[in-house]
C-alpha cells in the first residue's frame, strides 16, 4: 500500500480526511500513483496535473523520504521506503508572497 498525503484544500476536494491509501500494480513513480490517485479521486484530475501537458500544477510541490522530488522525471522509480508504505508520498501546497 502506498501512503499519500494531500495538501487540506486536495482533502477537502476529494472528502477525505486523513492519508490515502493505494495500490499500485507495477513501479512505483510519481506518474504511477498520480495515476492510481486520480483513478481512486475522480474530482482531483487537473488538480494536480494539467489535463493537457500531464505537468504539475504551480504551487504543488512532491516529497519522498524528506526530498523534493516536483523537478524530477515522472517515471523515475521513488525510494523502496514509499514503494513500501514506510514513508508516504507528500502532496504540498506551496505558499508565495513577500
Amino acid at each position: 500500500m502506498i501512503r499519500v498525503r494531500l495538501p487540506v484544500h486536495l482533502k477537502t476536494l476529494s472528502h477525505v480526511s486523513a492519508e490515502v491509501e493505494l495500490e499500485i500494480d507495477g513501479p512505483v513513480t510519481q506518474r504511477s500513483i498520480l495515476d492510481a490517485l486520480e483513478a481512486r479521486y475522480p474530482m482531483l484530475k487537473g488538480t494536480i496535473r494539467d489535463h493537457s501537458t500531464g505537468q504539475r500544477r504551480p504551487y504543488l510541490r512532491f516529497f519522498a523520504c524528506q526530498q523534493d522530488i516536483s523537478h524530477e522525471p515522472t517515471d523515475v522509480l521513488l525510494p523502496d521506503a514509499v514503494a513500501s508504505g514506510t514513508e508516504p508520498f507528500l502532496i504540498i501546497g506551496a505558499i508565495s508572497g513577500g
